[in-house]
């Protein structure tokens, strides 16, 4: 089992969206592993919120959420960007279906509590319905996942969709979960890092090697690989078969 997560910003270009429905094909002819995708969508989200005259705002690469933000990040993420994926996994045979994180009550959530500020409407995952993901799997269908997900209380949040990777990655005890990203992998002076621990990770953060939306991608897989994913990849999509990319790893890792 495998988790992919695929970038928001990325499936804005054409072209990496085709090449995505091929990659993902390969890797399936290749490894006969099942797979799943959850994605993101944070330019086409920006965009139409400066279309509509809201203001973006992040805290630490974490988009704050009212209740005309979520509204706005339910339609694209759930319907425009999510069929986006679909429509190129099916143009490359593979049998994928679109769901978000509200339908079926697949990824329930609570309320994100920040330390310095109110997030607004959003979520981190407390439970992952296994159940529904196996019952797909086993029947052959990829399931594409936006991260909007239902809160214990009922109401609808906006979940980074990193964070929800690591959440289905590792209530599915995954092997791998790969965060692919327009780079190909965490960058330092141009180079690949090809490791980062937990402290090297904190180092990073600090330097200002790893910032923006990097940060919970960096510190999601960390967390899955603590938890117990077997392993967590940052790369792009033509590393996504040869191995490479910045390994995120548990312990002390290597120099």
């Amino acid at each position: 089992m495998r988790v992919l997560k695929i970038g928001g910003n990325e499936l804005s270009d054409p072209a990496f969206v085709t090449l995505l429905g091929r990659s993902v094909a390969n890797l399936l002819a290749e490894t006969g592993s099942p797979l799943a995708i959850v994605h993101g969508g944070g330019r086409a989200i920006a965009d139409l919120q400066g279309q509509l005259g809201l203001e973006t705002v992040k805290v630490d690469g974490l988009r704050v959420t009212d209740q005309a933000s979520l509204d706005v990040a339910e339609m694209v993420l759930s319907g425009h960007s999510n069929k986006i994926v679909v429509k190129a996994l099916l143009a490359a045979g593979v049998d994928a279906l679109g769901l978000s994180g509200v339908d079926g009550g697949l990824l329930r959530c609570r309320k994100k509590e920040h330390p310095t500020a109110d997030l607004g409407y959003v979520g981190e995952i407390v439970q992952v319905r296994r159940d529904l993901l196996d019952r797909l799997l086993g029947m052959g269908v990829m399931p594409v996942l936006s991260p909007i997900s239902l809160g214990m209380d009922g109401q609808t949040y906006n979940v980074n969709a990193d964070e929800a990777a690591a959440a289905v990655a590792l209530a599915c005890q995954a092997q791998e979960l790969v965060f692919i990203s327009n780079v190909p992998g965490v960058l330092r002076d141009g180079d690949v890092i090809s490791e980062l621990t937990a402290a090297t990770v904190e180092e990073a953060v600090v330097d200002g090697t790893i910032s923006g939306g990097m940060i919970p991608k960096v510190r999601s897989a960390l967390d899955a690989v603590n938890s117990g994913v077997a392993r967590a990849r940052i790369v792009n999509l033509a590393g996504l078969l040869g191995g490479g990319g910045t390994a995120v790893v548990a312990g002390e890792g290597v120099d």
